[in-house]
């Protein structure tokens, strides 16, 4: 009865807006929840200009986000673990992985401000600035930065993190991060979590590098082929390769096996060729291609004895070889 009586006070306009995030939701197949914390009003408009035609960002009350999502059953009602302070809802027709780099290349480098805690290491890189000498070199020195003047300009000496992760920046540092154009903030919709077809995804789930799979899916594609062409395996893609393989392998074990053909018969002359030309210079001393001695003949002495018939026989031999 009390709940009854309460929700008959409901006011019209909080009941138009739950219907109206709960027929958006119906209208779309993915859903996501984003965190606008810290966006300035020019970073937004920037970003609702970049996703129209694309993607529908709500801003509502957590409150109209959550009694939105009771009326859902699936993993949809899931979403209202992610609904923190000033988040809003996004609809789309693209996938979770198509929408969440498309939020992260809306976004854009910020100053930081004094008082803000550093989100990753703020370094200032050693080198010259575009400062004339003046008081700025004092101002530089004061927020922890080596500044010198060289040579008629304001220098940072050395490179140096001025902030660590997770410190407070202070107001002079911020000033002087500033006015040398270092913006250590991104701004931008963070996605949360985002719902398609029943599943959840984190942000963890979404960045993916899509370099690396590429990457990864070349290299697989390479594996197979050479699996494919090793183990003469036909495929559209590998049956030119099986085919060379064969060819060539066929052609090698014909010259081994000395199997005359117009393709070995080259091969096989220009191999016996070889053979008779190396057994000649060892039985002879001579290199038959220079016409030259290997060896130096020895002196035949006046008293020596004279050739045999048996020594002349092989000579002779031998010299109708040539």
């Amino acid at each position: 009865m009390d709940m009854k009586h309460h929700t008959s006070h409901i006011p019209q306009w909080k009941k138009d807006e739950v219907e109206y995030l709960k027929n958006k939701i119906k209208s779309y197949p993915v859903v996501g929840i984003v965190s606008m914390q810290d966006i300035p009003a020019k970073q937004l408009q920037a970003i609702r200009r970049n996703l129209r035609g694309v993607a529908e960002l709500k801003m509502s009350r957590n409150t109209f986000i959550d009694r939105t999502l009771d009326n859902f059953e699936d993993n949809m009602i899931r979403l209202k673990d992610y609904v923190s302070v000033q988040t809003a809802v996004i609809f789309t027709k693209k996938n979770p992985f198509v929408l969440y780099r498309m939020l992260e290349a809306s976004k854009s480098p910020a100053p930081i401000k004094g008082g803000n805690i550093a989100p990753s290491n703020i370094i200032v890189e050693k080198g010259p600035t575009s400062f004339p000498p003046g008081p700025i070199v004092g101002d530089l020195q004061t927020a922890g930065m080596p500044a010198a003047i060289e040579s008629g300009k304001v220098v940072i000496r050395e490179t140096k993190t001025v902030a660590k992760e997770g410190e407070v920046v202070s107001n002079k540092l911020a000033t002087m991060l500033s006015r040398l154009e270092i913006y250590p903030l991104t701004i931008g919709l963070d996605m949360l979590a985002a719902y398609e077809n029943g599943l959840i995804f984190k942000p963890e789930d979404l960045a993916i590098d899509e370099q690396e799979y590429v990457d990864k899916l070349m290299q697989a594609a390479q594996f197979a082929f050479n699996l494919s062409v090793n183990t003469a395996y036909p495929t559209k893609t590998t049956i030119e390769a099986i085919l060379i393989n064969a060819a060539s392998e066929s052609r090698n074990l014909a010259i081994n096996c000395e199997i005359i053909m117009p393709e070995t018969i080259g091969t096989l002359l220009a191999k016996a060729y070889s053979q008779m030309v190396s057994l000649s210079d060892k039985m002879t001393g001579k290199d038959v291609n220079n016409t030259t001695e290997v060896a130096e003949k020895p002196m035949v002495s006046e008293s020596a004895e004279p050739q045999t018939e048996e020594k002349e026989e092989k000579a002779a031999g031998l010299g109708s070889l040539f």
